[in-house]
């Protein structure tokens, strides 16, 4: 233990609470993905969803609180903020991808929903190895992490691109319109999980 942490104790708490959230994170991806594969129940998943994220929003409720009566935090306030209510973010709009899926009545899933699920689920991962490896500052997982989010970010953008220019060539106003709501609600996901990356970056660049 250096000196200035034995002098200046470090509150590791704020830790346990953004790994809790993260988790929350991830089990939402890898819930979404699932109910776009598996096309029943969705009023029933949709349910389930709304309770993760309210679960989810208690802990961001839970660091906000912590950050007001703290002094000292082991990483600063604003990006302890920053970080949590970015990362919180990313389920909102994996929330409301689902609420479309339902109140739109979408019979079944589209290939470029099948896939855009599973770049998010793959990028929330990333994330999660990222945030859970904040702890202990370690360089080399954060920042393949971080890469990883920003490769997958891309991959996203051309595939909103050449998805939403295939509606429009199906003729389906209704469809085209719904759909491409729901192909920006993903989309936006991706560009989420990249802007938590840079917030992960920019803590791990203070604190080295």
């Amino acid at each position: 233990m250096g000196i200035r942490e034995w002098i200046i104790p470090q509150d590791k708490a704020f830790y346990d609470l953004l790994d809790k959230e993260s988790s929350f994170i991830l089990e939402g991806a890898v819930m979404l993905e699932e109910a776009v594969r598996n096309f029943d129940n969705m009023e029933g998943k949709r349910k389930e969803f709304k309770d993760l994220e309210h679960n989810c929003d208690g802990v961001v409720h839970d660091i906000y609180d912590k950050v007001n009566r703290s002094f000292i935090t082991p990483i600063d306030q604003e990006d302890l903020t920053k970080l949590a209510s970015g990362y919180d973010d990313v389920l909102d709009l994996m929330n409301a991808a689902m609420n479309r899926l339902v109140l739109f009545e979408i019979k079944g899933p589209t290939p470029t929903m099948i896939e855009f699920t599973g770049i998010i689920k793959a990028s929330v991962a990333q994330l999660h190895a990222a945030l859970t490896s904040l702890r202990k500052l370690n360089r080399n997982t954060i920042d393949e992490a971080c890469i990883e989010v920003d490769r997958l970010e891309n991959e996203a953008d051309v595939l909103f691109n050449e998805s939403v220019a295939a509606l429009f060539k199906s003729g389906d106003v209704s469809q085209i319109l719904k759909l491409k709501e729901i192909y920006e609600d993903l989309e936006t996901t991706t560009d989420r999980c990249e802007a938590v990356s840079f917030i992960i970056r920019d803590i791990l660049i203070k604190h080295s």
